[in-house]
């Protein structure tokens, strides 16, 4: 499969909320998580204000379609993942893990110590996949203050906290 990851650039962010939503449906098969697939997305707006402050990554199919993204920040001396998406369609691939090592590079590229993001535990395209990539759960006394607090807004935004994990990938 041919496929180009790179930074997207504002007319990319159009796609992106059908990316998400798409990605999502994966949820359906974990009936405790099905709602997210009827949840709300980030809208193409938001991307575009991102875009502005903080990297964003697109992956472009040989159809030149775009299948995935990646977003993320730089938060002290690691990048936060905020969201990894690719379409139903285009999963197992290898589309997620390329994205992440765009973001990857670019970190070290940056001098910066980790990467670090939230997800599921257990779910096999979340934790047991990032763990494959070299990440590591962190346990409750591991986390920053930082990382506590994604844990806890994502709980205040209906996510099960029992469930939700928070990693990190060290460079």
């Amino acid at each position: 499969m041919t496929l180009e990851i790179r930074w997207a650039q504002v007319p990319d962010t159009a796609f992106l909320p059908a990316i998400e939503r798409s990605a999502a449906e994966l949820f359906r098969s974990d009936p405790q998580l099905a709602w997210l697939a009827d949840g709300e997305v980030i809208a193409s707006a938001s991307h575009a204000r991102h875009l502005q402050k903080h990297p964003l990554w697109v992956a472009v199919n040989a159809d030149h379609q775009r299948c995935g993204f990646l977003s993320a920040q730089v938060c002290g001396r690691e990048l936060h993942i905020v969201e990894v998406s690719v379409a139903s369609h285009c999963q197992g691939q290898g589309i997620g893990k390329a994205l992440l090592q765009a973001a990857i590079g670019h970190a070290r590229e940056q001098g910066l110590d980790a990467l670090t993001l939230s997800t599921f535990r257990q779910l096999p395209w979340n934790e047991p996949f990032y763990q494959r990539l070299g990440f590591i759960t962190l346990a409750d006394a591991q986390l920053g203050p930082r990382l506590r607090q994604v844990l806890a807004n994502e709980t205040l935004h209906g996510l099960p906290a029992e469930r939700r994990c928070a990693m990190r990938l060290p460079l």
